[in-house]
């Protein structure tokens, strides 16, 4: 009698359709995994997210890796909508702008571009004339198309640029803004020294920016698995660091706060009609490929969302203004 072959170790499969639910739904599919497993002892082969973050630990270890493709920003787009790769919409991009005043009369700096879509909704709505800076290739010329054909491309400019190798702006700007993007820069005084040198006096800096809790928390093992799953390292800091940086460089700080339960909202409604999003690319052609990006997505946003119900992430708002030339009020002393 010929003996069965011995299954590969692994974990369990779970359906696209029951991962997403229990994403959404606030449930660990590692742990489901485990369920089925302590049920079922067969063996299976699916990688597990710890895995998955093993393996993109050794993706960000390239030199010059740009982690977007087309199907990841297609995926991106249909979680989040079209011109955007993350969190917040139309609507949340104008109410966070709100503080800056924008005008058809002025300029704005943008870090972190993306796409474009935040920039295009601003100068729609605004008139304001945005330049934009995008680490990723893909992501800039995926941009500059939406910009063309939206009629924007002299509006919102996107321009790609090394943040680790960058000699500065080559001009002025009335305002300044950086969604989720200085805490994968390590030198983040020398970024912020940079935008300060370009701001026009009285010019104000609007960033939301991931913080630590602690100093502790780079050393538990949540962290160590979100940092390496993260697209590029992270180098995120205390907010009270953060802020003493922008006090450094002859930033006076107007608005300070911790917005995360609202970005954990905005994560958690995006995703809860992912199970349709998977209905719509299982009819595509390459619909397996992209489902499989979808599912990569989903465990890459699950561990953001996980740091951030628990403190250990959060996200910060600021907003700051450059100060006149000339020495500084007592009251900013």
């Amino acid at each position: 009698m010929v003996a069965k072959a011995e299954k590969k170790k692994g974990s369990p499969k779970i359906g696209v359709g029951l991962r997403l639910k229990a994403w959404w739904e606030g449930y660990d599919t590692d742990e489901i995994a485990k369920r089925l497993r302590d049920r079922e002892p067969e063996d299976f082969d699916e990688p597990t997210g710890e895995k998955v973050a093993q393996a993109a630990s050794k993706e960000l270890t390239k030199e010059n890796f740009d982690p977007w493709d087309d199907q990841t920003v297609d995926i991106a787009q249909y979680v989040w909508g079209k011109g955007f790769c993350g969190p917040g919409g139309p609507d949340y991009i104008i109410s966070l702008s709100k503080l800056l005043a924008l005008s058809p009369e002025m300029s704005m700096l943008q870090i972190g571009a993306g796409i474009g879509g935040p920039a295009r909704v601003l100068v729609d709505r605004f008139g304001v004339w945005t330049t934009g800076f995008e680490a990723s290739q893909v992501l800039v010329e995926k941009g500059r198309k939406l910009s063309k054909i939206a009629g924007l491309e002299k509006k919102a400019v996107l321009e790609q640029y090394d943040p680790t190798d960058f000699d500065g702006f080559s001009r002025k700007f009335d305002r300044a803004i950086s969604k989720e993007a200085l805490f994968t820069i390590e030198d983040k005084a020398g970024m912020i020294a940079k935008i300060e040198d370009k701001l026009k006096p009285g010019g104000l800096f609007l960033l939301t920016e991931y913080v630590i809790d602690s100093d502790s928390v780079i050393g538990k093992d949540s962290y160590k698995e979100w940092a390496a799953g993260e697209r590029h390292r992270p180098y995120p800091v205390l907010a009270d660091d953060l802020l003493q940086i922008l006090k450094d460089s002859r930033m006076q700080v107007r608005v300070s706060e911790d917005i995360s339960r609202q970005y954990v909202d905005m994560i958690t409604q995006a995703w809860a009609g992912a199970d349709t999003v998977a209905a719509k690319l299982a009819k595509r052609e390459d619909g397996a490929t992209m489902i499989q990006t979808l599912m990569r997505e989903a465990e890459y946003w699950t561990r953001r969302k996980k740091m951030l119900e628990s403190g250990d992430l959060k996200l910060w708002r600021i907003v700051a203004n450059k100060k006149p030339g000339g020495p500084g009020m007592m009251s900013d002393w």
